[in-house]
């Protein structure tokens, strides 16, 4: 049995906010009642507030606000000798540095969080950071390494009837899954999350699995139910002010647009999605939503020399990023797309 979904990350005098709160209403507050802990000098509750500004922060795309809130929200965890607030403050700063790009960075900031949670005897800290780490070697395409670790938290969001954990650890095996070709699984796996998700009143958990679960139906050739899908979570990530969930909301319109060969209209929707994730610095929104409106150009006319120069570009980006997956999808665009890379055709031309 699963109880409503809760958000553990909103702590102290922020405890009553609920999971679905709008993240404007949850900055004000969390900012409100930070600014009354350092008028009270009580450094467990700056730390305790500042974690809410800083997840709201973060995920409204305000990465240097964000990054400037956590690390505050752990000087005074710190301060107040709170391991439990000190290990949810590296849970954000690790999930922060995930959402900039920097993937090195956030496997050392959430295997602390980890540690220091475990020591707090903080088993919910401790939770959400080895989710983080999975979360962290999935989107890296690492997929061998983090099967195991997702299908662990998926037991214990279980058992403890964590219905919001539990979500989160079906969508992220039903990604692994869709990535690795077992599409009937990972759509059963999305369904089961969306359903979980919408008994427990999580709208966000339910807006990602509708996502997911529009991918596969695009891929089975179902566009506009697909899209009718992408509509619906799209009302949620606008009435929540969910930043990064509505910019890969747009980015996968995109993707069900292009496979329907309506290319200039994902060409349109690439190009908004661009904008957004560079809105927030979010590196690996922007390579896939480049990815894509490369593609769709190409499909439109484009001259080949200029898709391989930016597929090219495209390419040591997402290896300085260290994205696997990514990586693997750009190469798979220059055979799809009928081109060469550049490295490929100055060694044919002699020129290497």
């Amino acid at each position: 049995m699963h109880s409503k979904a809760l958000a553990p990350e909103y702590q102290g005098a922020l405890t009553k906010m609920s999971v679905n709160s709008s993240l404007t209403d949850v900055l004000a507050e969390g900012l409100r009642h930070l600014r009354e802990a350092e008028l009270t000098g009580s450094q467990q509750e700056v730390a305790r507030c500042g974690l809410a500004v800083a997840e709201a922060h973060r995920r409204l795309g305000d990465v240097e606000e964000a990054d400037r809130a956590w690390k505050a929200s752990y000087r005074a965890a710190r301060s107040a000798g709170d391991q439990g607030a000190m290990a949810w403050a590296l849970w954000s700063g690790g999930t922060l540095a995930r959402q900039r790009g920097e993937l090195r960075l956030a496997f050392r900031l959430l295997e602390l969080a980890a540690d220091m949670g475990e020591r707090g005897g903080d088993i919910v800290a401790r939770g959400y950071s080895l989710a983080g780490l999975a979360e962290t070697g999935r989107i890296q395409g690492d997929y061998r390494t983090v099967a195991a670790l997702h299908e662990q938290l998926l037991a214990e969001a279980r058992a403890r009837g964590e219905a919001r954990h539990t979500v989160w650890a079906l969508e992220g095996i039903a990604q692994i899954h869709r990535n690795t070709g077992s599409l009937d699984s990972a759509l059963a796996m999305f369904e089961e999350a969306a359903e979980l998700a919408g008994a427990a009143d999580d709208r966000r958990g339910r807006a990602w699995a509708l996502r997911g679960m529009a991918d596969i139906i695009s891929l089975r050739d179902d566009p506009e139910r697909a899209l009718a899908l992408l509509s619906e979570a799209e009302l949620t990530c606008r009435k929540m002010k969910l930043s990064s969930a509505l910019a890969y909301n747009h980015k996968m319109r995109a993707n069900v647009l292009f496979r329907a060969r309506r290319y200039e209209e994902a060409r349109r929707v690439y190009a908004q999605a661009l904008d957004e994730f560079r809105a927030m610095t979010e590196p690996r929104g922007e390579a896939l939503a480049r990815l894509g409106l490369v593609k769709s150009l190409a499909r439109l006319g484009r001259a080949p020399d200029e898709t391989v120069a930016d597929l090219t570009e495209l390419r040591r980006t997402l290896d300085r990023i260290g994205l696997l997956n990514a990586r693997e999808m750009v190469d798979k665009a220059f055979a799809e797309l009928g081109v060469a890379p550049a490295d490929d055709a100055d060694e044919k031309s002699g020129r290497r």
